[in-house]
């Protein structure tokens, strides 16, 4: 089991104007994998994006962390800005198998500028900010979270299929 982080970047959100929906798909997808061991939502602010990641990351040990909202276009949205700036090593292929498989259902998954990385031995993926968004990428990458996270644990080794 693994220790998770759920950010959910929202300005409506953190006024509470807004019910988080998306944060709470997030909990729900993985209640197999891990607990859910620090929720918050916060404004889409860079700052405050990045702090709570660092918090999770460093002084929290949580082993995977999940953004959901601020990684569109808006002038706003600057989740992807936050993640990279507190990462150490980028994990691309995260973002880029979450995108190829939503542009099978939507030509507007292109403009998601969603990322994920690593910092220290924790792993931090954006998703998007809707529940649908969420759900359809989380199925993306949920068959390899365990393993990843046991390799990034130092848990596990090896990659290769028996």
């Amino acid at each position: 089991m693994f220790n998770i982080g759920i950010i959910t970047a929202s300005d409506k959100g953190a006024k509470g104007e807004r019910e988080d929906i998306s944060g709470k798909t997030i909990a729900a997808m993985l209640s197999g994998l891990g607990d859910i061991k620090h929720y918050v939502i916060v404004p889409d602010e860079l700052e405050a994006l990045s702090r709570e990641m660092v918090e999770m990351a460093d002084n929290l040990e949580v082993d995977l962390i999940l953004t959901t909202g601020g990684t569109g276009l808006g002038p706003r949205d600057v989740t992807p800005e936050a993640t990279l700036a507190v990462v150490d090593r980028q994990v691309p292929g995260i973002a880029e198998a979450m995108r190829a498989k939503s542009m099978e259902k939507t030509n507007r998954a292109m403009l998601s500028r969603a990322v994920a990385g690593t910092r220290g031995r924790t792993l931090i993926i954006n998703l998007p900010g809707s529940p649908k968004g969420v759900q359809e990428c989380l199925e993306v990458v949920l068959p390899a979270l365990e393993h990843g996270l046991a390799i990034l644990k130092g848990e596990a080794s090896e990659c290769a299929r028996s």
